[in-house]
């Protein structure tokens, strides 16, 4: 991204930023928690999965709040040993969805054998399940819960593990709380909706569509890579956030060897920084997080000598205003990626010893009487050319010009009926894909070929 756009998209930042503080003079949506705390999901969601303020107090505190008859234990000193809830805190989460694209995908046999090269899949995709999920979510002991999920990953047709955060967390005061997550998704631990993990209103995307080539480490490359990690976090007046951590790799595979790809060396150093203040019906939050990775290749060489690494830093800032009928929020996120490629570019891999990558993502959603509602986003993805790591001629995920550049809007309808139930209808425009506009692989496929209209359907219970 050019200077001037980066220095502009900060300053909008701070603008707003500041300004809603002078004005002033808060898939984790399951129903186990409902059930454990006796609270309707409104009391923790706008709409699901976004987080209230009570909701990211609730998360903070290890998912422990209940209202459920307890089998409790006591010692001699009257300490709590233990605090298991009767019923197990036990939720299933099932999407199914309809996908279909402007233009249909190349056929994945294209140019192999009697199939022709201009041959193409079969347009509208349905898939039911999309997921289906098993959660247990909710105390676990005192001070100690967890969000744990095994997911049946409808387009795979696999069933693993998914999202996991465990947490211990006590009260050193009254102004003071401090904590340790083990997660397994960087930024899924996150309380507000405006990391990776869970930013609204990009959170949920078709399995089955065109997506862009290249993301940042923090954003999906190390979940893709399979890592693990531990934090440790404080609070302090519900308002200052501090967090931090590291990720080691921890790939799905029994064995780590040169057949892995990405390989963290050593751990992967994670921190999170964030201030919230709250007033009226009102909150807004602005923070900083980060992660710096050295990476082995993999992919059929050695796990030795030189590895990748990637600094990451990112901005980000959220609104919320929650009514008794009208509910508004707005989201932010801003990631710069450093890469010191010396194992790529030394194997003939990459074009330059050095790359970068930018991500922007703004959205914003309102709903009516948490029933009715909608969203809109842009997305934006940009980076440095390198025609070894980005080449063209490719059908379907080529690159122009040897960028990776992707952008775009995702706008969304929402039906609401129950608050465990959803519907959207959502539509996403590139305006890039790929690094081009037109002809972005080089065998006749433009940016708008790839639009998507998407309907899912999500049920918890």
């Amino acid at each position: 991204m050019h200077q001037g756009k980066s220095r502009i998209l900060l300053g909008t930042l701070a603008l707003i930023g500041a300004t809603l503080l002078l004005a002033s003079s808060s898939a984790l949506a399951v129903p186990s928690f409902a059930r454990q705390t006796g609270m309707a999901c409104e009391a923790c969601h706008t709409v699901f999965p976004e987080l209230t303020p009570f909701g990211r107090n609730f998360k903070l505190h290890a998912y422990t709040i209940d209202n459920l008859p307890q089998v409790s234990g006591m010692n001699a000193n009257k300490d709590q040993t233990l605090a298991l809830n009767q019923l197990p805190p036990l939720s299933f989460m099932f999407q199914a969805s309809y996908t279909s694209t402007k233009k249909s995908v190349p056929d994945t046999q294209a140019g192999t054998g009697s199939v022709s090269s201009d041959a193409l899949a079969k347009n509208g995709q349905v898939l039911f399940p999309q997921q289906a999920s098993l959660f247990y979510a909710g105390r676990i002991a005192p001070n100690f819960g967890a969000f744990v999920q095994m997911t049946y990953d409808g387009t795979a047709g696999t069933f693993g593990w998914d999202n996991t955060d465990i947490r211990y967390a006590r009260p050193a005061n009254d102004d003071f709380l401090w904590g340790i997550s083990a997660n397994n998704n960087p930024t899924v631990q996150d309380l507000w909706n405006t990391t990776p993990a869970w930013q609204s209103p990009f959170d949920q995307r078709s399995a089955t569509a065109p997506s862009p080539g290249v993301s940042t480490m923090i954003d999906g490359g190390l979940v893709d890579a399979g890592v693990a990690g531990i934090s440790v976090y404080g609070s302090w007046l519900n308002s200052v956030f501090a967090e931090f951590g590291a990720y080691h790799s921890a790939p799905a595979a029994a064995v780590i060897d040169s057949t892995s790809t990405n390989v963290v060396r050593g751990m992967a150093p994670y921190w999170r920084l964030a201030y919230e203040r709250q007033w009226d019906r009102s909150s807004w939050e602005v923070g900083a997080y980060g992660v710096d990775a050295a990476l082995y290749p993999g992919g059929g060489t050695a796990l030795a000598g030189s590895t990748n690494r990637y600094r990451d830093w990112a901005l980000d800032t959220q609104y919320q205003y929650i009514g008794d009928e009208h509910i508004v929020s707005a989201t932010a996120t801003y990631i710069r990626e450093r890469q010191s490629l010396d194992a790529t570019y030394g194997a003939g891999m990459s074009s330059n010893p050095s790359d970068h990558l930018t991500t922007i993502r703004i959205g914003s959603s309102y709903y009516f009487q948490r029933r009715y509602g909608g969203a809109l986003g842009y997305f934006s993805t940009t980076g440095s050319a390198d025609a070894a790591l980005y080449p063209g001629g490719t059908p379907l995920t080529g690159y122009a010009n040897n960028v990776p550049d992707s952008k775009g809007w995702s706008s969304e309808l929402d039906w609401v009926p129950y608050e465990n139930t959803k519907f959207a209808l959502q539509y996403t425009l590139y305006n890039k894909f790929n690094g081009g506009s037109s002809n972005y692989d080089g065998e006749g496929r433009s940016a708008r070929d790839n639009n998507t209209l998407y309907l899912l359907s999500w049920i918890n219970f």
